[in-house]
């Protein structure tokens, strides 16, 4: 019996479904376990051997598996030091890429539901506001720009801007050409059951003459199903996906760029996701998947990324696939996430109405001091870059909305240059800031500008810039910030549950229970 066992383990263990070896044409044994009743008196045999190439390897029926155990270890996050404060006299102007990306807090409530505080550099804070709805209104302009000047929750004696951009409400939606690229690898056989309700839900949500084809990808990559308009029949082909061999990203999405061209149409043509970025075959590193989506992008096709899964997750690939390819990253945590995303949040999601958008600040040395931009560490721009038509940017859809926020240092009034070579004169305004936003059409390549001034005066803030702001907070504390100064998660706490509101969608409520649980585990 032991040496049944000990045959059991190694053919088990030869088969193992992560392997990461990159040999794509490398035999393996896969074994055909016998099953022998007790009560039968004979000697035990070894088991049959079939040789397979890994390119048809299936998990193991009738084994047990080990039950993972929790853990970010093998989880990557790109690094990024914070925005620190610049001086208005020698910087007065700022300038970013916007950034509708929501993946950070759903990763964070992944964590904190586990009773584990995340990673510190899962956490950018702008993904972490922008999850949550706040009342901007726009029915008939592009891009419309709403401003709110308030007290720093963290430094009492400092502002604090709320920058809101609503895009607009389509009556009319152009049509859908999607193709849904899926990795199918042995590391998302854990999370197969997510990916397929979430495709379910995202197919059960699109309009009758939308098109969608499948691409999948592990050892080797697949045209699953080609493009139709058939939801029976894109559920069925959903429905038979397996999880199992090594993850060839890179030809993946060489192949699903290329469906999408076969199939184009005068309307959305997009490519979805769904990874958990662990590529292990061709191209790996981030620079260089950073370079082929580049590329991609300039096929005006978009790419919507989902990531999924824990302990192995590649934040840091999965990130930069959607910065760089024109599109969105989103973090299924559960499948409620999944309603959210491909249900509630479709339209906005999937159709772009804005692309290529840019903000640019110049501040008024007569009132500010010093500035620094919350979050959007990794979407900085050069100032020479706002006008530059030929710099990507970030993308606004259907009735989107994007928050960014400005810590201030009040000026006393009393600026001076002591330039040798420079006379600089204040100009006696009554403004705080000039904000400039640069964007393009979607069919258009020159950008168009909106221009939107913000007085001296501290608003009755409201209770969407409360909560904002405790939502800020929460994240300088996760991301044990050197400028959270007096914060506490007691602070946070008392903020978010006075700020909570109508509340119809149970989210801030649901914040709240975060910060509950991140106060206990500190």
């Amino acid at each position: 019996m032991k040496k049944w066992l000990l045959i059991l383990l190694a053919t088990y263990s030869f088969a193992d479904t992560n392997s990461t070896d990159k040999n794509i044409s490398k035999q393996i044994l896969h074994p055909i376990p016998h099953y022998v009743p007790p009560f039968q008196k004979q000697r035990l045999v070894a088991p049959r051997i079939r040789v397979q190439p890994l390119s048809y390897r299936k998990p193991l029926l009738g084994l047990p598996r080990p039950i993972p155990n929790f853990s970010s270890r093998g989880e990557t996050y790109n690094f990024t030091s914070e925005n620190s404060f610049k001086t208005v006299s020698t910087d007065p102007l700022s300038t970013f890429s916007i950034d509708v990306d929501t993946a950070s807090y759903s990763n964070t409530r992944r964590f904190l539901r586990r009773d584990t505080l995340p990673p510190k550099d899962s956490i950018r804070i702008e993904e972490m506001v922008n999850y949550f709805d706040y009342d901007y209104r726009n029915s008939t302009d592009t891009l419309k720009v709403f401003s709110e000047v308030g007290v720093a929750p963290w430094k009492p004696e400092n502002l604090l801007l709320k920058i809101g951009i609503k895009g607009k409400e389509l009556e009319t939606l152009p049509d859908n050409n999607l193709v849904f690229l899926i990795d199918v690898s042995g590391s998302m056989s854990s999370k197969m059951r997510i990916v397929k309700n979430s495709l379910k839900i995202l197919t059960r949500n699109l309009k009758s003459r939308d098109r969608v084809s499948i691409v999948t990808y592990a050892s080797t990559t697949a045209v699953l199903l080609k493009a139709t308009s058939d939801k029976e029949k894109i559920v069925e082909a959903i429905d038979s996906i397996l999880a199992w061999g090594s993850t060839f990203g890179e030809g993946g999405i060489e192949l699903a760029y290329s469906e999408a061209e076969k199939s184009k149409i005068d309307g959305n043509n997009r490519i979805v996701l769904i990874t958990d970025g662990d590529f292990n075959v061709g191209l790996g590193t981030v620079s260089e998947m950073e370079n082929l989506i580049e590329k991609k992008r300039e096929s005006g096709i978009f790419l919507t990324v989902a990531g999924v899964g824990m302990g192995n997750y590649r934040d840091d690939m999965v990130e930069t696939l959607a910065d760089k390819g024109n599109g969105n990253y989103f973090y299924i945590d559960s499948i409620l996430e999944a309603k959210k995303i491909f249900s509630e949040d479709l339209v906005s999601n999937l159709h772009t109405v804005a692309k290529d958008t840019k903000i640019q600040v110049e501040f008024n040395p007569k009132y500010v001091a010093e500035y620094r931009l919350i979050g959007y560490e990794n979407r900085k721009l050069e100032n020479r870059d706002f006008k530059d038509d030929k710099k990507d940017a970030g993308e606004i859809g259907v009735g989107d909305e994007v928050t960014a926020f400005y810590e201030i240092v009040p000026s006393d009034g009393n600026f001076s240059s002591s330039l040798k070579y420079q006379n600089i004169s204040l100009k006696d305004s009554k403004e705080l800031l000039t904000l400039k936003v640069r964007y393009k059409e979607v069919e258009e390549n020159s950008s168009k500008e909106i221009v939107h001034t913000v007085q001296n005066s501290k608003d009755v803030v409201s209770q969407d810039f409360q909560f904002a702001s405790a939502v800020i907070s929460f994240g300088m504390l996760l991301k044990e910030s050197k400028f959270s100064g007096n914060l506490s998660y007691e602070k946070v706490l008392e903020i978010a549950k006075e700020s909570k509101g109508e509340d119809n969608d149970g989210l801030r409520a649901e914040f709240i229970k975060l910060v509950e649980t991140a106060k206990l585990l500190q």
